[in-house]
């Protein structure tokens, strides 16, 4: 039986009438997004025909779900909010903390050594609240995710930008800051701004070569790393139902790097065949009972452009496999045209290493085929050409692919099996390289692949494919290769072509696990201590934030002027920053040491007004905090794009940066600013970015009458004396302002349980 099987009948036991009333007040039919959302409005939310992009709105998901790295700080904040125990059920899962090094059994027992203070804290604050534990080694969070608490129709909040991956089984999940995490965990409302509707049409059939990967990275290349912002993507139509449950995770995964604030597929049979076969047979049932709640009406898929912003079609039998990249996973490049990108750009053909895995591609249809391809080319006498690593989703997925012989396909050919957990993903990842200035490209069928992203290497050209196109180019040893059309020489010199890729969507001897890694919380966790060593280098209990003192903010020193592409990995970079993510002093030393200064070209390296020296920029950040100067970081386009990691609004917050303004927002970093009592505001004119020099000095003015929808203004102080004056706009409403006020959201929960224990 599956976990919180009775919350599931409830939720299934309200839905019909819920979608009914909804669609009584719109007068229309419903898309599959709207019914979910409309089914988990907050109780006290009053039902009514919500714009899209503009109202705020309140709902109640049914669970949380939180990886290790963002839990720390998730946990420290829920820890101040004087509940006994979280309100809904809720996860943790130890995933991003495991570095691969040399393979999985030593990099776990490594891991389990060195993080074990975070780990013993994680554990030990599960069970004092209710919180169910995956133990390091269990799993990567959204491989474990669908496998076990993923439902079609329910509603999830995770604290992790790829949550999203749910929406494979027809579930809405959508990626938050810890801050949100703590106030469903709470049992407050959850906040969302009402999202637009993309909607894509899935006509054919896939074969061949072509996977539900390549769908997304044709989809990112068609909307760009922001075209899915602030909307949830709907994918419908008889292309959609022909493809695996496990296909539609990817790509809802993937969702992420459009920006988009989750992605969604309709319940199918492919859904129900994959609930059975992980032992949800129940939640099958319960589906089946209710299926037409859990697709769109009938007349959206009539007549799809009258209830989406925007529909794009797609035709499966037509697609090929396609490349994304370097450096942005929007730069899609058919594979019949990759080699002669490859030399356009000047991209180094040679490939080092290639990856396969993640919590984007590591089912075991995604494992099956790459080994089909490894079989069919050791069967011809040809071998992999480059490193190779495969990173297993789940230990339920390794210990049913080693029964099954694919890791020892896998090994046969040099193949490195990492542990189930993120690793080179996110920048756990120990690559040794002689010249860590020299040109080179891996690819990997992950999902995000910014400039040091895996490896932390300006100079690694990464780019992102389907398990099955990388397998099939560590073969080939390059990027340049086309296994739809290009033949390899074996060890007797004869040209080889492989064969197309096969495998099965489900294991036909079903999933097997000895020990899946789960540890059930205490029933009474009131005895449970949660013990934080005051001079832990890992931990640090959190001190509230200051309130607003009143005023507007006045003679404000300029942190940094941020150029181009300044992602949370910019912020606050991952890789051996994670052992810092539930030390908000320590991670602090890394705020925006990636992001590139303006007016220098340099990574932290900004001007120190007091000095007129450059430094980097915590240090100098910290060296104005000493001095009780407040300070603004400026911005260009989609900053904060990426992860979900709320360090990267904590940490300006925690050094005395007061506003972040900048030409437009992703949608979490916005919220994760607005949470800790930040200021984010975007230029009115965008070309006023072009005004913002080194040495300028800033008010922001109007905050003592701050309102929803009207705009700000920021007085710029010229070194030489003279002063302008632009708008600056902001997404504020009045709930948000009071956490501005207040100095961060969680303030504001303090004082409630604070006031309701009295």
């Amino acid at each position: 039986m599956a976990f919180d099987i009775e919350m599931i009948k409830k939720v299934y036991s309200q839905l019909p009438d819920k979608i009914a009333a909804a669609r009584k007040v719109l007068n229309r039919p419903l898309t599959l997004a709207e019914k979910i959302l409309f089914a988990h409005l907050s109780p006290e939310q009053a039902l009514e025909a919500f714009e899209r992009g503009k109202n705020y709105v309140n709902f109640a998901p049914d669970r949380v779900a939180m990886q290790d790295a963002t839990a720390q700080m998730a946990l420290l904040q829920f820890m101040q909010a004087g509940r006994p125990k979280v309100a809904v059920p809720s996860t943790v899962h130890c995933d991003h903390l495991i570095q691969a090094k040399v393979g999985a059994k030593e990099d776990l027992a490594n891991a389990l050594t060195v993080n074990k203070e975070v780990y013993d804290f994680l554990a030990s604050v599960s069970d004092k609240y209710g919180i169910g534990f995956w133990k390091p080694g269990a799993g990567i969070i959204h491989q474990v995710v669908l496998e076990n608490y993923a439902f079609p129709g329910g509603m999830m909040i995770g604290t992790d930008s790829h949550t999203p991956n749910a929406g494979g089984l027809g579930m809405i999940a959508i990626g938050v800051g810890g801050a949100d995490a703590c106030d469903v965990m709470a049992g407050l409302p959850w906040e969302l701004k009402w999202p637009k509707l993309i909607g894509i049409k899935l006509t054919g059939k896939m074969s061949g070569w072509t996977s539900a990967k390549d769908i997304i990275l044709w989809v990112a290349g068609q909307l760009t790393v922001k075209g899915g912002t602030g909307a949830i993507v709907e994918y419908f139509g008889e292309g959609a139902d022909s493809f695996s449950a496990t296909g539609k995770g990817t790509i809802c995964n993937m969702g992420a790097e459009i920006g988009a604030t989750c992605s969604l597929f309709a319940y199918d049979d492919k859904m129900s065949a994959y609930l059975k076969s992980t032992a949800r047979a129940d939640i099958a049932e319960l589906a089946n009972g209710i299926k037409e709640h859990l697709r769109p009406d009938a007349e959206v898929y009539a007549n799809p452009e009258k209830y989406y912003d925007q529909v794009l079609e797609l035709d499966l039998s037509t697609l090929e496999p396609y490349v994304n990249g370097p450096f942005t996973p929007d730069l899609a490049t058919p594979i019949s045209k990759m080699k002669e990108a490859v030399e356009k750009n000047g991209w180094p053909a040679k490939l080092e290493v290639a990856l396969i895995g993640s919590c984007t591609n590591s089912s075991y249809e995604d494992i099956s085929r790459s080994a089909s391809i490894v079989k069919d080319a050791v069967s011809k006498g040809l071998k992999t050409n480059s490193e190779f690593t495969i990173t297993p989703g789940s230990e339920q997925v390794r210990f049913t692919i080693e029964r099954d012989g694919f890791i020892n396909d896998f090994e046969s050919v040099g193949g490195v099996v990492l542990a189930n957990a993120c690793g080179p993903c996110i920048g756990q990842w120990a690559r040794h390289v002689e010249d860590p200035s020299r040109k080179n490209t891996i690819i990997t069928s992950f999902n995000r692949n910014f400039a040091k992203r895996n490896d932390g290497l300006a100079s690694t050209h990464a780019f992102v494919a389907s398990p099955e196109v990388v397998t099939a180019m560590a073969i080939a040893g390059t990027i340049a290769f086309n296994p739809l059309t290009d033949k390899l020489k074996n060890d007797k010199g004869e040209e080889i072509l492989l064969n197309e890729p096969q495998g099965y969507e489900l294991p036909p001897k079903g999933f097997a696990v000895d020990d899946p890694g789960f540890q059930a919380p205490a029933e009474d966790g009131s005895n449970v201590q949660v013990a934080v060593d005051p001079n832990s280098q890992r931990l640090q209990l959190l001190a509230p934030f200051k309130e607003w003192e009143g005023t507007d903010l006045k003679g404000l020193k300029l942190l940094i002027k941020a150029k181009g592409k300044c992602t949370t990995d910019h912020i606050s970079m991952a890789g051996p920053w994670l052992k810092f993510r539930g030390h908000l002093d320590n991670i602090s030393n890394n705020m925006l040491i990636g992001a590139i200064n303006f007016f220098n070209n340099q990574t932290d390296s900004v001007k120190n007004q007091l000095t007129g020296e450059y430094g980097s920029v915590p240090a100098t950040q910290r060296t104005y905090k000493a001095e009780g100067i407040d300070t603004i970081v400026v911005g260009d386009e989609n900053y904060g794009e990426g992860s979900s990691r709320e360090h990267a609004a904590m940490e300006p917050r925690f050094l005395g940066v007061r506003a972040i303004l900048v030409k437009s927002f992703a949608r979490i970093h916005e919220t994760n600013l607005k949470k800790q009592g930040m200021l984010g505001l975007t230029f009115a004119n965008k070309d006023d970015y072009d005004k913002i020099l080194e040495d300028d000095t800033f008010d922001i003015v109007g905050l003592t009458s701050f309102a929803p929808g009207v705009p700000l203004h920021v007085v710029i102080h010229h070194n030489d004396g003279t002063s302008e004056t632009i708008e600056v706009n902001h997404t504020y409403n009045e709930q948000q302002i009071e956490w501005f006020k207040a100095g961060a959201a969680l303030n504001i929960i303090r004082k409630k349980f604070n006031a309701s224990a009295v």
